[in-house]
């Protein structure tokens, strides 16, 4: 018996990972589907393979309607929040020029206009830190080296500015990445005033944890996407009608991963008291949103 015995083709393409995008969405609707890859018999010297989307028969007149409305807008937040539920990556092809500018246009479709100026600012400030402004551009965002009202007054910003600086490439391309997929959501979802509250709330809280723990010395949004996580999980259990939702064993890596900071299992430096303050922030601000929009 073949894997794929107890389906049926319904299209192929050419492109491997357009065809894993409309797989992954049709799971979502419970609609068993799968890809797979042959050679193309027609093109045989140009070694071209074809991606062929099956899916179960009796299900077969709605997957094409849903394939009607891929086909027009592949890179839709909602085709992709399947691929990020199934753990399914995107690998785009050097050479696939029109893939580079659908994955662009993704890209600035999923993030609204506070996801987007974020992730730009996290990046402008890495960029300027590596061209030899480091310790300036550091001493500029750290958290207040003697937490008072006076110093408050005096330079507010302190309180947010050390999420926004980053210390390694890792390090901001994970922060900035989780950023721009849950803020993105978010923001999608329930509003730039969410995010926005979001982002203040769980930067505060996770910075103010984190001093009073270690002392100044920290930087990073790893805090706020803490809350994000947080947030998108227990708002998507309590609220799933949002479209708000965390695959569990995303859920569970990032948890496995915050402890193994507390262990001390990891080989760099973490600010484990900020990343679980932050945690905290956003599952309690989600169960306070549920329930405020419920009553009103």
């Amino acid at each position: 018996m073949s894997e794929h015995e107890n389906l049926q083709p319904l299209v192929q393409l050419e492109q491997h990972n357009i065809a894993l995008l409309f797989a992954n969405y049709l799971l979502t609707l419970d609609i068993e589907a799968k890809v797979i890859s042959a050679q193309n018999t027609e093109e045989i010297r140009e070694a071209k393979q074809i991606h062929i989307v099956y899916c179960q028969p009796e299900k077969m007149a709605q997957a094409k309607l849903e394939f009607e409305s891929f086909i027009k807008k592949p890179f839709d937040q909602k085709y992709q929040q399947a691929a990020w539920q199934h753990g399914e990556t995107v690998t785009l092809s050097s050479n696939d020029s029109t893939l580079v500018a659908n994955f662009k246009d993704n890209f600035l479709a999923h993030a609204g206009t506070v996801t987007l100026i974020v992730f730009a600012f996290c990046w402008l400030v890495f960029l300027i830190s590596n061209l030899g402004w480091a310790q300036s551009v550091y001493h500029q965002l750290q958290f207040y080296p003697r937490l008072s009202v006076d110093a408050f007054i005096a330079e507010p910003w302190r309180l947010l500015g050390p999420a926004f600086f980053h210390f390694s490439w890792l390090h901001i391309v994970f922060n900035t990445m989780w950023w721009w997929q849950l803020g993105g959501s978010i923001e999608k979802a329930l509003g730039k005033g969410m995010l926005i509250n979001l982002l203040l709330i769980s930067a505060i809280f996770s910075n103010l944890g984190q001093f009073f723990v270690s002392g100044a010395n920290f930087g990073g949004l790893s805090g706020v996407v803490y809350a994000l996580v947080g947030f998108v999980w227990w708002y998507g259990y309590l609220a799933p009608e949002k479209g708000l939702s965390l695959s569990k064993p995303i859920v569970g890596f990032l948890l496995f991963w915050l402890l193994l900071g507390f262990v001390d299992l990891l080989p760099v430096n973490v600010a484990n008291t900020a990343h679980l303050l932050g945690l905290i922030s956003g599952c309690l601000l989600a169960v306070y949103s549920v329930k405020s929009s419920k009553n009103s």
